[in-house]
């Protein structure tokens, strides 16, 4: 017999299936040497009280053995002699977009200009220790995108949009934990993540569909007002699924001067606050214990409206690192990011500001009107950082609370970010329009939650790259642009995504989008 149970339990009894049984067996009536397995279907923490419960769906199997798929298989067939579609960008959207390409019975050629997963990591490396930025093979370019080395975090609100289920099953069918199809928020790791993608590049090779590494478009192959292809380092022909993500700001600059309609877009600025991370357990879990031996590193999210605007946590990554995300040189740009375990010293989150196409002439960092006004923004702001950095990936920082109080902070506590820190004024130099509404969210932030407000905290500059500062236009029925045909504009990058799994749906609806369109209008 297999029957499923919603139930709400302390952290010991769900810690491991041997407790959960018996705590079933007791709760429900049956003999408890009779259960053949435990299935959790969903987990989350409630943790709104002192008394911290864990609330289950559960599907338990009693004198009956559990199935031996926890997930659903998606079938690749073999594609090697199918029509071809370009995807420009090797990242969540355009690996997705591959894959279910591959499954419409479509060959993807997939061009990504920074290098496969494994020698980008050998880069990463290089910029704490050289304080030098790569700019095709970063945190931002390379095979898995920005996700790849910012810690899979698979949380999303897209509900609506596509199959999250659909995403989810595909990434476990590549070796991913399938604690993700239980958890309230979902988490790979950033240790883990790297062969995930490495097996979905595999699945499309071996479907007969081609990825190329350090191949980067140029422009693309125009026909009248219809895309037949773009240009790397050859010419590559089909139509195009431009996922490019959200720092591609040459592809920008390009479709901009081929008058290729985009627009400027909303974005969100601000730092990343980095507490340790038994301070964070201690707040969220109402105890001076923390996490104790049954709980995960406590995460948080923070709102609050200022002056008009919102002020939010963005990116919460328990148990993590904050690292160095620029893209070129004279940038500075802070993320963050969690290995699976979660159990570093330190927790961190963007602390951001929203920032809307009319608010930037704010007297300080005035920029002319245009497409790109919102990303010269974002690269004004990031050579500051790095002025005030001392030219190098050293990125400037304030403990919170004299942030909030306009003082210099004369010391710096213990940070995880790599290539160091530097003691710096930001109330004084970030953009009132950030800084002052940053102070104001924190005092709110610091009243919602006893303790968060303190100068064990630590304020790094500057983070940036939230969400594309462009958005490449497009009719939102066929998902193509909304004036030249075979151009299917996706994910993050075209300003229709924010994170990996909107970002991995989006591709999906492009591929779907796109084989619509080869079977209307054929290709020559």
């Amino acid at each position: 017999m297999t029957s499923e149970y919603q139930i709400r339990v302390r952290p010991q009894v769900a810690a491991n299936e041997q407790s959960l049984k018996a705590w079933l067996a007791d709760e429900y009536g049956f003999d408890v040497r009779t259960c053949q397995g435990v299935r959790i279907l969903k987990r989350s923490i409630d943790a709104r009280q002192r008394t911290i419960f864990v609330n289950l769906k559960v599907r338990v199997y009693v004198n009956e053995m559990p199935a031996d798929d926890e997930y659903v298989h998606t079938e690749y067939g073999d594609v090697s002699d199918r029509p071809q579609v370009i995807v420009v960008g090797a990242g969540p959207g355009g690996l997705f977009a591959a894959l279910r390409l591959i499954e419409l019975g479509l060959c993807p050629i997939v061009l990504e200009r920074g290098k496969n997963v494994r020698d980008r990591k050998r880069d990463l490396a290089e910029i704490s220790r050289t304080q030098q930025v790569d700019p095709e093979s970063n945190y931002c370019f390379g095979e898995g995108g920005a996700g790849a080395y910012s810690d899979g975090k698979l949380y999303t609100r897209s509900k609506k949009r596509g199959s999250i289920d659909k995403i989810l099953n595909v990434f476990c069918q590549h070796g991913a934990s399938t604690a993700i199809l239980a958890d309230a928020h979902p988490h790979i790791g950033t240790d883990r993540l790297p062969k995930v993608i490495e097996n979905i590049r595999n699945t499309i090779i071996r479907c007969g569909g081609e990825v190329y590494f350090q191949t980067k478009m140029t422009r693309l192959i125009l026909e009248g007002d219809k895309v037949v292809g773009c240009v790397a380092d050859k010419e590559y022909r089909g139509p195009v699924i431009l996922a490019t993500g959200h720092s591609a700001r040459d592809v920008y600059r390009y479709l901009a001067d081929a008058k290729i309609e985009i627009e400027a877009k909303g974005i969100a600025v601000g730092v990343r606050l980095e507490h340790p991370s038994q301070l964070i357990d201690q707040i969220q879990y109402h105890s001076r214990q923390g996490r104790g031996k049954f709980l995960p590193a406590a995460e948080y999210s923070f709102v609050t409206q200022v002056d008009g605007r919102g002020v939010y946590s963005f990116c919460m990554c328990p148990g993590g690192f904050v690292i160095p995300a620029a893209t070129d040189k004279e940038q500075i740009v802070v993320n963050g990011m969690s290995p699976a375990s979660r159990g570093t010293a330190w927790s961190n989150s963007g602390m951001v500001v929203e920032v809307r196409p009319e608010d930037i002439d704010n007297g300080q960092l005035t920029i002319d009107n245009g497409q790109l006004k919102m990303m010269t923004f974002q690269e004004r702001l990031e050579r500051l950082c790095w002025q005030q950095g001392n030219m190098k990936q050293t990125a400037p920082a304030q403990r919170m609370a004299d942030f909030v109080n306009n003082r210099l902070s004369y010391d710096l506590p213990r940070s995880s970010y790599a290539p160091g820190l530097l003691s710096s004024p930001l109330h004084f130099w970030l953009p009132p329009m950030i800084g002052r509404r940053l102070q104001e969210g924190f005092k709110t932030f610091g009243r919602q939650a006893h303790g968060f407000l303190t100068n064990e905290a630590v304020l790094i500059a500057v983070e940036t790259r939230t969400s594309s500062p462009v958005r490449i236009v497009r009719d939102a029925a066929t998902l193509q642009h909304v004036r030249v045909s075979g151009l299917f504009p996706c994910g993050e990058g075209a300003g229709y995504a924010g994170g990996i799994v909107s970002a991995a749906i989006d591709g999906e609806r492009c591929a779907e989008m796109c084989a619509e369109y080869l079977t209307s209008v054929p290709q020559s």
